[in-house]
């Protein structure tokens, strides 16, 4: 490749690095002098690259984003990561299968051969698990309302779908949003519901936002300060950020290695070749209890008195349901 070729594909890789870059700096890491980088941005702008300049100090350019899109830069990491991003899009639960198909497709146009072969190369599966239930798609453009919401900081107003459905005389929901988020294959808006007085956490796909926007708001912090602890706080049952609602202590006839492949985020400490111990957590301790029993082992609660008290619930029930009794409230 010619030099003046090369330091251009450098210039241009610097470029889109950082926002603001000093002429003499730029210099300096491209060993020319500050008139050859003068020369250089010239010599992309004419190839379509909006580079600015702007004044200050020491001068300097940034790249500026443009009316069209002229040839892009990719190195091998970034090619296959956009490769993967784009292949596996479908799985985030956004409808946007095709959109990203086609991305992938334009993109690869522009790459050089060597990296269209590595990205041909390339071949993702993914593979959901078996008892795991088809998630509703969320359109692209509600997920960009959405979005552009919490970016501009407005009230959210709009009509949920939600499951038992609400009435529909109910006046639409007005909410702060503050964080739009991806688990498990479904979109939630993290809120602070104006009319409750609370925190929410909203499935996206049952949002039908209404306009106009409301009012602009102070942001507020999300209890505990970590919205993916928040979220995952909320779906364990529990007020806010933290551990299971309930956590217990168990001894297993079987070996760690046995226990901890489907153990999840649970403890597992090794006793013997066949015991272990098992500390997890759940919703409810008859949860909690039954979670237990799908080891089949022999079981020893360590504690507390609650999960204890669960399994003498479960026994009851079970027992009853062996025996073809009706089952009494509460047991």
């Amino acid at each position: 490749m010619p030099k003046t070729s090369a330091r251009l594909l450098s210039l241009l890789s610097l470029l889109q690095a950082r926002r603001d870059w000093p002429g003499a700096l730029l210099a300096e890491r491209l060993g020319v002098s500050p008139r050859t980088v003068r020369r250089d941005v010239d010599r992309l702008r004419e190839l379509g690259y909006p580079v600015a300049a702007f004044k200050g100090p020491d001068g300097g350019y940034r790249l500026d984003a443009g009316t069209r899109l002229p040839p892009l830069l990719f190195d091998d990491e970034q090619a296959v990561a956009l490769a993967v991003a784009l292949r596996t899009a479908a799985t985030t639960g956004a409808a946007i299968r095709e959109d990203a198909a086609r991305a992938l497709a334009t993109v690869r146009q522009v790459m050089p051969a060597r990296l269209r072969h590595r990205v041909d190369t390339l071949r993702v599966t993914t593979v959901e698990p078996s008892t795991a239930r088809p998630q509703p798609s969320v359109d692209g453009a509600l997920l960009m309302t959405l979005s552009a919401a919490v970016h501009a900081g407005e009230v959210l107003r709009f009509d949920y779908a939600a499951s038992p459905p609400e009435d529909a005389a109910r006046p639409p929901r007005r909410v702060e949003p503050h964080h739009l988020v991806s688990r498990g294959g479904r979109w939630y808006l993290v809120a602070f519901d104006l009319d409750r007085a609370d925190w929410r956490t909203f499935r996206a796909d049952r949002i039908a936002p209404r306009s106009p926007a409301g009012p602009r708001f102070a942001p507020r912090e999300v209890p505990g300060g970590d919205v993916a602890a928040f979220v995952t706080g909320r779906f364990r049952g529990a007020d806010g950020p933290g551990e299971w609602p309930c956590r217990g202590e168990v001894i297993l006839d079987l070996p760690a290695a046995t226990v901890a492949r489907h153990a999840h985020d649970a403890v597992v400490e090794e006793l013997g070749p066949d015991r272990c111990r098992l500390v997890l957590g759940s919703w409810s301790w008859t949860a909690l209890a039954a979670g237990v029993g799908r080891f089949d082992a022999a079981v020893e609660v360590v504690g507390p008195q609650e999960l204890k008290d669960a399994f003498a619930v479960l026994a009851r029930r079970y027992a009853r349901a062996a025996s073809g009794a009706p089952g009494a409230p509460g047991v």
